[in-house]
This record gives C-alpha cells, structure tokens and sequence, in this order.
C-alpha cells in the first residue's frame, strides 16, 4: 500500500478513537447519583388475606400466567410470589422523603393488603401503616417506626423537559436496587379516562417493568421529579413508554393527606370531550382543539361564570387545552376557591369568563348504559328515534319535554358516530328536541357532506357527537 495512503488511514482511525473518545465523555455518569440516593429506596411487599385480588375479585390459581410463577416463585428474587394457601403477595418499590419513616409508594402497590413490610438497603425489613391513599392520583403514603433514615432530595417536576435525562431506582421482579435510565419523552401526558384523570404523566423511554411501581424518578442533581407508575405495553414487560407521576402532584397529596386524610381537588362542573375534524366543521372552530363542553352542572363555577353547552374551552388560566385531557389535571390541582379565567369558542367568537374553582365532591359517580326503544321515526342522518315515554324518563332522570330516545342506528356515518340504542338525543345543533317530530324537523334540512352536533346523554353522561349525512351517489 502506498505510504501516503497507509499514512491517511492511520490518521483517520486516530480521529475516530479521538472522537469516540470526545463523545464518551459527553455522556452522563451516573455513579454518584445512584450511590447517593439508593440508600433511600425501599422495596414493598404487601401481604393480601383470602384469595382474592384488591377489588375482592376470587383468584384462580390456573388463571395465573405462568411468567408471574417464574418471576415471583419461591426460587424468585425477593421472595414475592403468589400463593393458593389463603395468601397473595405483591411487590413494589417506594423512597423515603423523612428521616422520621414516611415513605411515598402507588396506591395501587399497597391497595387492599393486610400487611405491609418495608426493606430497606441495609437489608432491615419493617412493618409499615398505611397514614393515607388517594386512588385519583394513585399516591399512598406510609409510615414506619424507624428514625434516623436516609432520605431522597425532592425536586420540582414543572421544570422537566422532554429530552432530558432521568434515572429510575426500584425492584423489577424483585431485583432491589435495580437502576436504569433513559429520557424525558414527553411532559403533560393526559389520558382523560377516569383512572388518574387528574394527572398530568411524565412520559420516558426508562425501562421500567412490574416492581418499579413507587420507586423515584430522578434528574441528573440527583433529585427526585416522579413516582414511576405505570407503563404501555402489549406484552407486560416495557417497550419503552414509561408514566411517572409528577413529583409535584405527588407531594402536594402527601401534604393533604397528612393534614386532612383526604386530597381536595378542584372542579369548574362541566363534562367535556375531544374535538374531531367533522365537529370542528359544524362548530366553526378554525382547527380540531380544545375540549367541548357537552354539559353544565347547575349552580357550578363554569354555570355561574355562563359557559355554555357547546362552548369550546381553549385555555384555562393562561394554559393551551389542545385536547380535552388536559383540562381535569389544571383544574383539578387548582385549589378550591381559586379564580381564574377560561378563554373559550362560542358561535365563531372567542370569549374570556371568570370563574371561580369549586371542590370535586369525594363521591363522584359512574358512568352507565340505558336500554332502547322500539323505532317509530326515521330520519336523513340514518339514525332512528322515538318520543320517550313517562317511565323512560323516570329511570333516566330526564325532565319532561327533553329528549328523544335513539331506537336504531343505520348507516355507516351514523354508527361511526358512536351513537346505539338507548342513547337519548337532548339537542340538534343548538336546538332542543323532545320529540321525533322535532328531531326529524331539525335535520332534514342537512345537506349532503354536511355534519350535524348532537347532544346525546348514556347513563349520567353527557357529550356531543357529529354525525356526516352521507353523499349522494351519482
């Protein structure tokens, strides 16, 4: 090989190795965080009585995979492990956030056990009490009789950014100590679903797997900014979307559950929902955002401040609602009794209304379906309805002159819709309706391509759907 070419290749292989070696240096060490702060993490085990799961469900033990065998049999790590002998144990992990014992886990780590033990890194096992749980932002605080113990730094979760690094510190299968690490994927994750509707996720790439529930989340100062809860995946282990609970959201229910025992949180009264691209079509509204308002709880902040069925919310205090989930978080972590301003969309204007932040009642109800009717009426949207009758409207609570109950829904615009039998129709557009009459008179002038809102109410909810009457053929 000629000289000059040897020489250039040796020279290129020493720039790689240089810039190997440039770009190893720039990434993270995590060494002395770990060291740190893997003295404050705790594994869990929660000893549940009978077999039955926390909601009292019975337990088969053949319904149980056999994955959760090998990972949690008595050879498993941890000694976590279901059992058919009256007993079932779970496994998790939490921190230490006082020297004086209160340690901070998921609710759902602990839910329902008649034993909770706490291990600690020098390999102590405690009994700990349960002080507090709130299912909503699924946060349980404990307490064990022990001082003097190591504790983690708390950090202020509204400062992540997506792109950062975290690290997680907990027990996957039972493996205590366990660290691994990734970045911040995305920050205000809202699901908008009743299971913690309130809280706005802290999403990663960290691989976390069944055991890491409780344990901390931390930044690269080595403070924690979540509680790792939950992750998506189809096969039970992580593919790399993880959901931590902001550390914020997290301390500020352990303050109010050791001040009152319960966590207060706020509400304006309104159900809403997402916006799609045939109501945004039919409302007016330049692009499919916000969160509609499909009902107005009387005598509520948002009735009080005059928002409206079908108003559109586009920002609550100076906060973007780009989509309905993001509104229960920012209302329901204001304090009661706050006030502040909702921007919203009403027939082509943007409006701004004061309201003043109400307290979530701790019974909030659920969610049921209704039973039909026969068709009596049809109509240009293919959706069949019938007038309510008087015992129709007693088991559905609905008021005289309200309403007209959906028989049948034909067409494939229509059932795309969501709408099924059962469902009562309260409004076309921004017109009441209490009769087939009236419903068939509110649509039959919809042009084809044309989308039409309905209000509809299934149980004791409320919200809109839009329904396209469909093209002619020619």
């Amino acid at each position: 090989m000629h000289k000059f070419a040897m020489y250039k290749l040796t020279s290129l292989f020493a720039l790689a190795l240089l810039s190997a070696g440039a770009f190893a240096q720039q990434l993270p060490d995590f060494t002395q965080l770990v060291q740190k702060n893997a003295p404050a993490v705790v594994n869990i085990k929660a000893t549940h009585t009978g077999n039955d799961d926390a909601q009292g469900n019975q337990i088969d033990p053949q319904d149980v995979p056999e994955i959760f065998r090998r990972f949690f049999g008595p050879q498993g790590p941890g000694g976590g492990h279901p059992r058919f002998d009256g007993t079932r144990v779970s496994m998790g992990s939490g921190f230490i956030i006082s020297a004086d014992g209160y340690v901070l886990t998921n609710n759902h780590v602990v839910d329902g056990a008649d034993q909770i033990v706490v291990r600690l890194s020098d390999r102590r096992e405690l009994d700990a009490k349960v002080i507090g749980t709130d299912v909503d932002s699924d946060i349980a605080l404990l307490k064990v009789d022990a001082t003097g113990l190591p504790t983690v730094a708390i950090g202020d979760s509204s400062k992540l950014k997506p792109g950062q690094w975290v690290v997680a510190i907990g027990s996957p299968f039972g493996f205590d100590h366990s660290v691994t690490h990734g970045i911040v994927s995305y920050v205000g994750r809202g699901f908008g679903g009743a299971d913690q509707q309130y809280v706005p996720f802290i999403q990663t790439d960290v691989p976390i797997n069944r055991g890491n529930s409780g344990g901390p989340l931390f930044n690269m100062d080595g403070q924690v900014v979540g509680v790792n809860s939950q992750i998506v995946s189809n096969t039970g282990s992580s593919v790399g979307i993880s959901l931590a609970i902001p550390i914020n959201i997290a301390m500020n229910t352990v303050e109010q559950l050791k001040q009152y025992g319960h966590v207060s949180r706020g509400m304006i009264g309104v159900q809403i929902q997402n916006i799609d691209r045939a109501m945004a079509q039919s409302l007016g509204l330049p692009s499919a955002e916000g969160a509609l308002v499909a009902n107005v709880t009387p005598g509520s902040g948002a009735d009080k401040a005059g928002v409206q069925v079908q108003d559109v919310i586009l920002a609550f205090d100076g906060h973007a609602i780009d989509q309905s989930s993001d509104l229960p978080p920012l209302v329901g972590n204001t304090k009661p009794g706050t006030k502040a301003e909702l921007k919203i969309f009403r027939a082509g204007k943007n409006l701004t209304l004061p309201v003043t932040v109400g307290e979530l009642p701790q019974d909030k109800s659920q969610f049921a379906s209704t039973g039909g009717a026969k068709a009596k009426s049809a109509n240009a949207l293919g959706i069949v309805v019938d007038d309510m009758t008087a015992e129709q409207r007693k088991q559905l609570g609905i008021k005289d002159g309200q309403g007209v109950v959906v028989t049948d829904v034909r067409g494939g615009a229509a059932q795309r819709s969501g709408l099924q039998p059962g469902d009562v129709v309260m409004m076309v557009g921004r017109t009441s309706v209490k009769s087939a009459a009236e419903f068939n008179a509110a649509t039959k002038d919809v042009k084809p391509g044309e989308s039409v809102m309905l209000l509809m109410r299934r149980g004791d909810a409320t919200q809109f759907v839009a329904v396209t009457v469909p093209k002619s053929k020619g």
